[in-house]
């Protein structure tokens, strides 16, 4: 026996490999990936499938090692790709974004959306995906521009691509989305019903083995011998597809049959030639041998007719329905198959053209044959799809063949005709009828010459609910497809706004969601970070509550939750949250913030530093943990430290404003108000409706005694934040200074409401009512005062002491 060519164990170890990505067996795909390489390690696909598995398996030096030769020299689209992604994630920026523009000509114009079903995959990216990755590379490259440019080229090709829309979001670009969420013709016929996975030119089989025509064989009529309705096809039938060279007597199929043409279960393994299998082949790809014939051999053989080539389109288009003989013999009359074929018509010169059913006489407009009908049962789809009225050509063909043959046909079409459609006039007696019903024989028929105009008619008779049917189709795709644009819209507006800290208008959009989609958990992480940075703290962890419960085991977002329980002092909710996060993912760092806050709620700094430390150490890029490690080195006092962990922290993420806080935060500390200024007003313009960094702008204004600026800041945060009581106190205190004394009195009044148990508000009274000389209500305030706050009773005694001296605004045990 002679030895399996490389092509086709190729062929079958890439079936056995995509079996087991395609399952996530992935260490049984790099098992038979090695495999494949050893047995073909001249194949760049070898090389692409090696570095897949071991992509997703994470392991990306092997990755980036197994592409590097076929990646770098671009030609091979699923080594560039995954070069480049392995380029991505060991920060090789400069060889990825090479290696993809090499590549360019293979993805610059492919799109495979809408293509990827249950029984296709694309297996190389398009050109969206890799814009989208190359946009990523640049980024990183520190190249602005190129980046938001393939961003947005990005989503035009593929309006899905949603981290092409977070990251521009990051880079703070002003995304328009109701340009990118905007139904279109030509996105709707990439899910149009008409246009079947097989189609897309990226588009693979499930099964690359597997030949499947299914697809196109519901817009051109055919259906081939693999088909899945076709369950029964009778055995010496497969045996002449499957080897029409075992008859030795059969000259036609030695004449006729094509080298080269195999069965359907070998094309795609002697297709190494391609670097993967791209699209199920189609029909002209994988015709069968033209030899098909009568089981008893001709006497000899005949000049190839053209009726004897279209042998085989015509079996392929028929969709038989039940088993039938291939041939008859010799003397013995023709019958009417039990699929709806008629029987071989034996002309004068006894050749192979006997073979040709009725059917394939009966041809389109556009050469294909004509599959027969059963009006009694309901028709497939493949059939309705394919109903063309025939020509003048097509009766000619029919007279052709000889007076006998169709006179047989009429004889055994007519009875059927009418018993299955009665009530049918005269001129429907010539149509074919496919079904187990058997036929009537008649010998008083009239010649057929004439039947074939009026099965024309008939033949066209069920296009109205073909047509209907498509509309439908076509109108449930459309609706869905507006569905999910809206609801893009709604969630991309909420996200970009969020972005952008425009709290409130993210809020509106995230509530217009339908209900399940609000009690998803990105959802929820998103509505409590906009209570977050509202400083809403309550409702915040309301909603973090809730996605706990929902997904307990989810980790992200999760230092944000842990900061408000810090907030709100609930050191026991605290506590357990991140003993349940350590207890689920030990090395993920949201897990170790949560445990830093935890000690810093109990003034364990040290602690709460080595768990922040050990937080960065498993992701350097997390700028969160940087900035709460600098709040514990300023607690401690270690500003040094503190402004090179705050550094950290915008180096890993230009946009964090609270590194530029933190960084204000130690300039104050240290007296230099000029640049602890500049910090501040940047934090603030990156979160402009942040009312803490409002304050800290007034706050440092007013210590360099711009009073009337401060003023306004303090009066900017009130607005932002109505209930919050120090930018209150702040802007009260702000205009007691200045002289406003009626407005401060209101402000205080609001305050007392407010936080009726701070010592603070109500010496501030007490000094407002000694400057108004009521000296009544400025000592009940005092007393107040120093009922409350008894370590200041000091500055309260002093304070009451001098009600007849004019000590002016000395307030220094609230400065």
């Amino acid at each position: 026996m002679a030895p399996p060519t490389i092509a086709a164990v190729s062929g079958l170890m890439r079936n056995v490999i995509h079996y087991h990505i395609d399952h996530h067996n992935l260490d049984n795909a790099l098992f038979f990936a090695e495999r494949l390489q050893a047995h073909d390690p001249r194949s760049n696909e070898s090389a692409y499938l090696v570095a897949l598995c071991h992509y997703h398996l994470g392991d990306f030096c092997s990755a980036h090692n197994a592409t590097k030769l076929a990646g770098m020299r671009g030609t091979h689209l699923g080594c560039s790709y995954i070069f480049a992604q392995s380029c991505l994630e060991l920060e090789y920026f400069k060889d990825g974004i090479s290696a993809l523009e090499k590549a360019k000509s293979l993805w610059i114009s492919t799109t495979s959306l809408g293509k990827h079903t249950a029984t296709s995959r694309a297996t190389f990216p398009d050109g969206p995906s890799v814009l989208c990755l190359l946009g990523k590379m640049y980024r990183g490259f520190k190249d602005q521009k190129k980046a938001i440019l393939c961003f947005e080229e990005s989503l035009k090709g593929n309006p899905f691509m949603w981290d092409a829309i977070t990251l521009l979001c990051e880079m703070n670009q002003d995304v328009k989305v109701p340009s990118i969420y905007r139904f279109t013709e030509s996105l709707f016929q990439c899910f149009a019903p008409e246009n079947a996975p097989a189609e897309s030119r990226q588009g693979t089989p499930l099964f690359p083995t597997e030949v499947q025509a299914k697809k196109a064989s519901l817009r051109n009529g055919a259906v081939t011998y693999d088909d899945p309705f076709e369950a029964h096809r009778p055995s010496n039938l497969q045996n002449v597809y499957q080897n029409p060279q075992d008859d030795p007597s059969d000259v036609m199929a030695r004449l006729t049959r094509r080298p080269g043409m195999t069965s359907s279960t070998t094309i795609a393994a002697d297709s190494d030639g391609m670097e993967t299998p791209q699209v199920a082949p189609t029909k002209s790809e994988t015709s069968l041998p033209q030899g098909v014939h009568n089981a008893e051999a001709p006497p000899a053989p005949i000049r190839r007719t053209r009726t004897a080539q279209t042998t085989e389109s015509g079996i392929l288009d028929a969709p038989p329905k039940m088993s039938y003989r291939l041939g008859t013999k010799r003397g013995q009359r023709p019958q009417v198959h039990e699929d709806g074929q008629d029987a071989a018509i034996q002309p004068a010169t006894k050749s192979t053209v006997g073979a040709i059913s009725a059917i394939e006489r009966k041809r389109t407009v556009s050469g294909q044959p004509r599959a027969a009908e059963d009006p009694g049962a309901p028709q497939r789809r493949s059939a309705r799809l394919n109903m063309f009225k025939t020509t003048s050509k097509a009766t000619t063909g029919v007279s052709a063949v000889g007076a006998t043959g169709t006179r047989e046909l009429k004889k055994t079409r007519a009875p059927i005709s009418r018993i299955m459609r009665p009530g049918s006039s005269g001129s429907n007696v010539g149509r074919v009828v496919s079904g187990n019903r058997k036929p009537v024989e008649d010998n008083n028929h009239m010649d057929v010459d004439h039947v074939d105009q009026p099965r024309g008619k008939e033949s066209s008779a069920p296009l109205p609910a073909v047509v209907k049917q498509n509309e439908l189709e076509s109108i449930k795709t459309e609706e869905a497809l507006k569905w999910i644009l809206e609801l893009m819209k709604k969630i991309s507006n909420g996200y970009v706004k969020l972005s952008k800290y425009e709290v409130d208008e993210a809020l509106k959009f995230y509530n217009m969601l339908p209900p399940g989609q609000k009690e998803s958990p990105w959802i929820l992480a998103q509505v409590g970070r906009a209570y977050y940075e509202k400083a809403d703290y309550v409702k915040a962890e309301t909603f973090f509550r809730k996605l706990r419960h929902i997904a307990p085991s989810r980790t992200e977002d999760m230092e944000v939750y842990s900061t408000i329980l810090w907030f709100l002092k609930k050191e026991v909710e605290l506590s357990f949250l991140s003993h349940e996060l350590v207890d689920t993912a030990w090395d993920c760092p949201q897990a170790w913030c949560a445990v830093g806050n935890a000690m810093s709620l109990t003034r364990d700094h040290e602690g709460a530093l080595k768990s922040f430390k050990r937080a960065t150490q498993l992701n350097p890029k997390f700028a969160y943990a940087h900035t709460l490690q600098g709040h514990e080195h300023i607690a401690n006092e270690e500003y040094d430290r503190a402004l090179t962990c705050y550094r950290n922290a915008l180096s890993a993420d230009p946009r964090h404003y609270n590194g530029y806080y933190g960084i204000g935060r130690v300039y104050e500390k240290l007296g230099s108000y000029d640049k602890a200024l500049t910090h501040f007003q940047a934090a603030s313009q990156l979160n402009p409706r942040n009312a803490v960094l409002v304050m800290c702008v007034g706050n440092v204004l007013e210590q360099q005694k711009q009073l009337l600026p401060a003023l306004q800041c303090y009066s900017k945060a009130v607005e932002l934040s109505p209930n919050a009581a120090q930018a209150r106190y702040k802007m009260s205190r702000a205009l007691l200074a200045t002289g406003h004394l009626e407005q401060a009195r209101q402000e205080l009044m609001i305050l007392k409401d407010l936080a009726p148990d701070e010592a603070n508000v109500h010496f501030l009274l007490g000094k407002l009512y000694k400057t108004l000389n009521q000296n009544g209500l400025a000592i009940r305030h005092f007393t107040i005062a120093l009922n409350l706050d008894p370590r200041a009773s000091s500055q309260i005694k002093e304070a009451i002491e001098s009600l007849e001296d004019d000590d002016g605004m000395d307030d220094s045990m609230i400065g």
